[in-house]
Order: C-alpha cells, then sequence, then structure tokens
C-alpha cells in the first residue's frame, strides 16, 4: 500500500493525475499484491506542483522531478526496487513528454519502520497487515 509523492514545477505534467493513476497502478502491480480494495484504496500517488524557482540542483537547474515511494518494511525485495525506480522514471518522462527528464528525476524508496504504518486510526506492523488482508480475502471470497 505505497504512498507516492512527486514533486516537480508546476506545468510539468499535463495530466497530473492520470499521472497519479499509473503510479499507483505501476508499483501495486510490482509489489504483487491481490487487487482487494484494502490495497487499491490504500496505493495512491499525490502530484505535488511547485512555483517556478523552488527546485534546484547545486548548478541552479530547475528542471527535476522527485519522486518518493513510501512503503512498509520490506514490502519491495531487489528486483521490485530495480523495477520500481525503472518503471516510475520511465512514466515521469511519459507525462512530462520529455525522454530526457529520465536523467532528472530522482526516485527515493522508503520503508515505514515496523509498526509505522498507519492505517485506518492504527499503527500497524507487517503482521497486522497481513492479518488484516487475508481477512478482506476471507470475506470478499465469502468465508466469513
Amino acid at each position: 500500500m505505497p504512498m507516492i509523492d512527486v514533486y516537480a514545477t508546476a506545468g510539468t505534467f499535463a495530466d497530473p493525475h492520470k499521472l497519479a493513476t499509473d503510479l499507483a497502478t505501476a508499483v501495486m502491480t510490482i509489489e504483487q499484491v491481490p487487487a482487494i480494495p484494502m490495497f487499491r484504496k490504500n496505493t495512491a500517488a499525490f502530484v505535488h506542483e511547485v512555483p517556478a524557482g523552488t527546485i534546484s540542483n547545486v548548478d541552479g537547474d530547475s528542471d527535476y522531478v522527485r519522486v518518493q515511494v513510501l512503503t512498509n518494511a520490506g514490502a519491495l525485495d531487489r528486483d521490485k526496487q530495480l523495477a520500481v525506480v525503472e518503471q516510475l522514471t520511465t512514466l515521469v518522462a511519459a507525462a512530462g513528454g520529455d525522454d530526457a527528464l529520465k536523467e532528472r528525476t530522482w526516485v527515493l524508496l522508503t520503508e515505514a519502520p515496523e509498526g509505522g504504518w498507519g492505517l485506518w486510526g492504527h499503527a500497524h506492523t507487517n503482521a497486522e497487515l497481513v492479518t488484516a488482508a487475508r481477512a478482506e480475502i476471507a470475506k470478499l471470497q465469502g468465508g466469513e
């Protein structure tokens, strides 16, 4: 149930909502979790458009995009980390209509500490998230 934050200068993306949907879908697909409401409703991307001049590297260049993906601890093994960075970079460049944006997109993978994934007003451990997902799957299959 990743949370994805994208920061870019306003106007970088023609359709920020489509980008947010595409990013959330990509990460959920890579994570390989079941397509149950618990995951579909709680995997989200937020596109933050910042005013021109509020992003800069040391040289003063400001045409960068920062993508931060927050997951629960251990959600992405190395292969999934590589896939997330590659696919999100590609989606950002496509949404910006600029293939060179791949070279100016930073993707940061961050894990919430064990017990630090807040959902439904509770700070869940990984085991609690798994239990909640299994209960939802059972309910959807009519087992409850």
